[in-house]
């Protein structure tokens, strides 16, 4: 007889929780296969410690392969299940598609951004659920005090040093907190010219900080983040995002470079996909954490709506605490299902919550005892190292050498900000160049498929969002949504011969995105608004693009080349007077909708011959397709003019 095989979609608090115990509990007599985007479980509750440089990225993410022995390790997301064939089909990292067979599955992918319909937030907005967008963070307030303490002028400077952050639940208050702390320790070290000092935001809708949270606590961090200088506006949100700053729903106009969404989140939309009972956006399942009608499929975690047995007629809410202890009662129930033991019903016991307010406060109730101050710091941070399923000893070691040593205030640069849009299918995995865009699964026009789990702080309720907020953008198909990015119609709906037939010999194809002379740009430079500000000598066949003509670019784009037309580029800078190259998409290959729709095209320098003789160097990284404007803080790089006069400076 075969052994059964078990596959879990998901690795978060619940699905890394399920597989671990499966792993105990089978003793080697199941094919266990966690299929998941990241090699990684990420401790969310400690991400904004990271944010704030007090933890290194590594010291949240727990290796999945090193700490979850016999369990198969698939990385891809899941875009299909077939209920009937009982497969699993998923997309990988670089495109691969693949199909999981199994005799058991286990839901538990999580949750994923809830964006509400506000003009110009999917735009000027990042979110906070994930290590890509935590370190974009942390580079980005680092960047906004550096230019702000260099600013000679003081609106400029005002609107550099003001953070916003919506959402006061549990990761919008910690976010906050330990932001404060940290943008407050660059100021003392290098005070601004203008004598201002940094100013955050916390809005929300709700009545109070944290209403999950028991009042007292409340009240206990609201304290804490006034004494740190935090604006506190209950009561108020954003009405509109613009470039420049935000606009409140009490009519005032915020000037700003940096908008925080932490409101909340909603069921990984997945489970929508299967046609079975919902439940507000979750999976209707029994005490047993088992579909009705289907005794193959589990779920847990944020995706499922679990009978609360201590509270009749209600659901489990969507916590990190919650979804770490489904995990357990799950694998004990797949194992009963196969013929092992007896099921269990998921009935839970209120330990409490904490809240890490940064340094040496904190709030906390554990077993109902409101605490706060510098014991409450030291319970919230025993409880973080007891969940921790590993790196204990490093988080522990960066704690030391955080209290007696200075915070290192660098950017490294690693993510860009169109490679975290608030749109992101998984805000656990940063875009890149060349990594496909998922398909296959329509997602919300202003959420994010993750599978990274809860959000908030684990013990907490930090997932639920801010009271008061409700509704989400209108979902459109994927193939709806990319008819509305910049530059017309998906590459797929173009033959494969179009563009070496509309391109001349003299000038580029005018239809195509990044294809307009240059003429039409201000000033006949190339694009300085693209991210990164590269030299060409870096950009994709920028310097071997002299000696081949239109011609055969088009036909080498036809013959499978990386980049087809249809993609802006970087803005590049010669070794002489040549103009930046129009870049291009992959051909037959629609791309992915980015929801809420991207702020429109850059003029990108017109295609040409290059003129340089230097043999061709190796290419940089390019930016996807559709990518969202580049925020204030990436700052061009120097770029030449295109009608070959000197530019200042230039020699």
């Amino acid at each position: 007889m075969s052994r059964p095989r078990i596959v879990i979609v998901g690795a978060g608090f619940a699905g890394y929780r399920t597989a671990r115990t499966l792993s105990r509990l089978t003793r080697h007599q199941a094919d266990i296969t966690l299929l998941n985007p990241t090699d990684y479980f990420l401790y969310l509750p400690l991400l904004p410690q990271v944010a704030a440089g007090i933890l290194e990225p590594r010291r949240v993410s727990v290796s999945l392969s090193g700490t979850l022995p016999h369990v198969r390790l698939v990385l891809g997301e899941a875009d299909g299940i077939d209920l009937d064939g009982r497969t699993v089909h998923y997309t990988g990292p670089e495109g691969e598609e693949g199909t999981l067979a199994y005799d058991r599955l286990v839901l538990a992918a999580g949750s994923v951004n809830k964006l509400l319909p506000i003009p110009g937030v999917a735009e000027h907005a990042h979110g906070f659920r994930g290590l890509p967008e935590a370190l974009y963070l942390r580079d980005h307030v680092t960047r906004q005090v550096e230019l702000a303490a260099a600013a000679t002028d003081r609106a400029e400077c005002a609107a550099r040093c003001t953070f916003v952050v919506v959402g006061a639940g549990y990761t919008g208050t910690e976010v906050a907190a330990h932001g404060a702390m940290y943008t407050d320790a660059q100021v003392r070290r290098h005070p601004m010219r203008t004598g201002m000092r940094p100013r955050w935001m916390l809005l929300d809708v709700a009545p109070r900080v944290m209403p999950e949270m028991d009042e007292r606590l409340s009240r206990t961090a609201e304290r804490v983040l006034r004494q740190r200088g935090v604006d506190v506006r209950m009561g108020t949100s954003v009405k509109e995002a613009t470039h420049d700053g935000v606009v409140l729903t009490d009519g005032s106009t915020v000037d700003t470079r940096t908008l925080v969404w932490c409101v909340g989140v909603r069921p990984d939309p997945l489970v929508e996909s299967l046609g079975l009972p919902m439940e507000r956006g979750r999976l209707l399942v029994d005490p047993h954490l088992q579909v009705p009608g289907r005794p193959e499929l589990f779920a847990c975690g944020d995706v499922a709506a679990v009978p609360d047995l201590n509270q009749p007629g209600q659901y489990t809410p969507m916590t990190a605490q919650h979804a770490w202890r489904h995990g357990k009662v799950c694998a004990h129930n797949v194992v009963a299902s196969l013929g092992r033991g007896q099921r269990r019903a998921y009935r839970h016991r209120d330990m409490g919550f904490v809240v890490d307010l940064g340094g040496a406060k904190a709030a906390a109730n554990p077993l109902g005892l409101p605490m706060s101050g510098p014991a409450a710091g030291a319970v919230t941070r025993g409880y973080h190292l007891a969940a921790m399923p590993g790196n204990r000893v490093r988080v522990a070691a960066d704690w030391l050498l955080d209290a007696v040593l200075p915070r290192q205030a660098v950017q490294l640069g690693l993510v860009r900000s169109w490679s975290v849009p608030l749109e992101s299918a998984s805000p656990e995995v940063a875009r890149v160049p060349g990594r496909p865009e998922r398909t296959g699964k329509e997602t919300g026009a202003a959420g994010t498929a993750g599978t990274a789990g809860t959000a908030g702080t684990a013990g907490t309720a930090g997932a639920a969002g801010t009271a008061g907020t409700a509704g989400t953008a209108g979902k459109h198909a994927d193939g709806d949504e990319a008819k509305k990015q910049p530059g017309g119609e998906p590459a797929k709906k173009q033959h494969s011969d179009e563009p070496a037939k509309k391109q001349q010999s003299d000038e580029p194809a005018k239809g195509q995105p990044g294809g307009e002379p240059g003429k039409k740009q201000p000033g006949g430079e190339p694009a300085k608004n693209q991210p990164g500000g590269e030299p060409a000598g870096r950009g994709p066949d920028a310097a071997s693009a002299g000696s081949q003509s239109h011609g055969e670019r088009a036909k080498r784009s036809q013959s499978g080349s990386p980049r087809a037309s249809g993609k802006p580029r970087r803005a590049v800078e010669a070794a002489g007077p040549r103009p930046a190259r129009g870049g291009s998409a992959k051909p037959g290959k629609s791309t992915r909708a980015s929801g809420a729709g991207s702020a429109g095209k850059r003029p990108t320098a017109p295609s040409g011959p290059s003129r340089s003789a230097g043999p061709p160097t190796d290419p940089g990284p390019e930016p996807p397709a559709n990518q969202p404007p580049p925020g204030p803080d990436i700052a061009p790089g120097p770029v030449r003019r295109t009608d070959r006069r000197a530019a200042e400076g230039d020699s």
